[in-house]
């Protein structure tokens, strides 16, 4: 469903000179100070099966955030292929990529991204109203999508009336709204308390089964990641270090960065296999 081959994002004031050296090798800070130039993504290539989650994990300014970022375009690679169900989105012109946004990939913010000066129900029902649903269409779906999340009822209320807690299921009800294929999701749950998030982490978990989305999910936590994911991607540097399993990671550990990473880890309890298409080349 999700294809990254060798996707590289630099930033920087010459991009291609970044680029050439960052190739070559791994540019020390000297080299990236003297071209004032980052490397958010270091020839990432990774692919993502239908219906399979997989949480990006790492330590922050790991490339994470900037990664899921580039699924979308969100951000513009630098170089390299991102392919959606096969297809070069790299190709798509403004008019068709706001259609692959708006049909089939939701994604879902740390910091909600509501409009407060919508109802809980309208925030919901806000990608069927760019998509042109009728209004009796999209409130039916809303609220059948807000009982899902355990909202119901509360269609009618302001979202800053809401907890945290509940404005996030808010933004995962808006997410699912136009019924899209893939779900991004960068750290949505990382402001919550431990209770509220646990709790999230069980909705979302069930939800995406029954749903059979194919999930991004982006997360510096390790038990997070290892409780909610079919396989783990864990960055550093911009870079791949170990794509895996919870068990693979902790069993067989990469390097020494992935065995300290996850040296505290709790495994989870016994997981189905993840789907059959799905690969990582790290």
């Amino acid at each position: 469903m999700i294809e990254l081959e060798d996707v590289w994002k630099v930033f920087g004031s010459d991009e291609w000179a970044v680029l050439t050296e960052a190739r070559r090798a791994e540019p020390d800070a000297a080299v990236l100070k003297r071209l004032r130039a980052v490397v958010g993504v270091g020839g990432a290539s990774l692919s993502v099966g239908k219906g399979e989650l997989v949480c990006l994990m790492g330590l922050s300014g790991s490339g994470k955030s900037t990664l899921v970022r580039l699924i979308n375009r969100l951000l513009e690679p630098s170089a390299g292929k991102v392919r959606i169900d096969g297809g070069d989105i790299l190709s798509l012109r403004p008019k068709a990529l706001r259609e692959l946004r708006a049909r089939r990939i939701g994604m879902v913010f740390q910091s909600h991204a509501l409009l407060a000066h919508l109802s809980v129900r309208d925030n919901v029902a806000l990608p069927l109203e760019i998509l042109g649903a009728a209004r009796t269409q999209r409130e039916d779906r809303a609220d059948e999508l807000l009982g899902r999340v355990g909202l119901e009822g509360l269609g009618d209320w302001r979202v800053d009336a809401l907890s945290g807690g509940m404005q996030q299921r808010v933004g995962l009800a808006r997410a699912l709204a136009a019924d899209p294929d893939i779900l991004l999701m960068d750290e949505p749950f990382s402001a919550l308390d431990p209770l509220i998030r646990h709790d999230l982490q069980t909705k979302f978990m069930a939800l995406s089964r029954e749903l059979g989305k194919t999930t991004v999910f982006v997360t510096h936590d390790v038990d997070e990641a290892f409780r909610i994911a079919d396989r783990v991607v864990l960055m550093r540097a911009g870079r791949i270090a170990q794509a895996g399993t919870a068990g693979e990671l902790v069993s067989r550990p990469a390097d020494d960065y992935v065995r300290r990473f996850v040296a505290n880890a709790r495994l989870p309890a016994a997981r189905d296999d993840p789907p059959a298409k799905a690969r990582a080349i790290a």
